[in-house]
């Protein structure tokens, strides 16, 4: 199947880019033209595969390991993409930290970790990114992968959800002072996506169970998020900035969907 490229002549920074939403991200903005720096912690030669497969659709991808929880290395970062690919047109900004536990139990070095990972990266990144789209003087999209968990009270998920509630707050503030300088800025909400992440922590056998019992008869996958993350970094959503996308299949309403559920096809 064919697929428009409007995103021909982008240059996409895609951070945690390494596995899962990342990877699904990156791999469809390349596939819809866009060339593209990935990142991600040091860590197997994950990187260096998802460059090759980008590459194999005829797209540039420079590969730059950095931790983005350090502030230093996630100014390093942004500098550094910007160097060898000559500017920054699209980030989608995906680092983030989880750790489940009861909050009675909960440590204040994991409260810290989680918010540090989650919440300050982003802001720490996506401001480098900011600054280097004002210099470029052409505007730009920055797109924040957030959760439905921002919205959605799960037990023993307070300091995750709660860092992933400030950071949609983040964005819809980030695009308000942007709007004068024409970069978007969006965050997308996923619902339970089907990732390696995700059955190691509660196994294949789960995950394999959970998903015809979901409003849309399945979990969501790293492209569904992708193509999300394609739309709004292309020229059709020049006029959607501010804006909380869930891609959830419902799942946000499960419970209200108990009798309806869409059997897949």
């Amino acid at each position: 199947m064919s697929v428009s490229q409007p995103l021909l002549g982008k240059i996409a920074l895609v951070t945690g880019a390494a596995h899962g939403i990342g990877r699904g991200c990156a791999l469809e903005l390349a596939r819809r033209g866009a060339d593209l720096v990935v990142n991600d912690r040091p860590a197997g030669d994950a990187l260096d595969q998802l460059a090759d497969e980008a590459r194999r659709m005829g797209r540039a991808c420079h590969v730059i390991p950095a931790d983005v929880f350090d502030p230093a290395g996630a100014t390093a970062l942004v500098a550094d993409a910007a160097a060898a690919a000559g500017r920054i047109d699209i980030l989608v900004s995906n680092p983030a930290y989880s750790r489940r536990g009861p909050f009675l139990e909960y440590s204040l070095e994991d409260f810290e970790r989680t918010l540090n990972g989650t919440l300050t990266s982003g802001f720490v990144v996506s401001q480098a990114v900011a600054r280097q789209m004002v210099q470029q003087g052409e505007g730009g999209k920055i797109i924040f992968i957030s959760s439905v968990q921002a919205e959605m009270p799960a037990a023993h998920c307070g300091p995750y959800s709660a860092a992933k509630a400030a950071l949609n707050q983040l964005t819809r503030t980030i695009a308000v002072e942007l709007c004068p300088h024409r970069i978007n800025v969006n965050a997308i909400e996923p619902g339970w996506i089907d990732t390696e992440g995700e059955r190691r922590a509660f196994s294949d056998e789960m995950v394999d169970r959970a998903g015809p019992s979901l409003p849309w008869g399945r979990l969501g996958t790293p492209r569904d998020i992708g193509c999300a993350a394609a739309f709004l970094a292309s020229g059709d959503a020049d006029y959607i900035t501010g804006v909380i996308l869930p891609v959830d299949g419902l799942f946000r309403f499960k419970d209200s969907c108990a009798d309806k559920v869409i059997q897949p096809t």
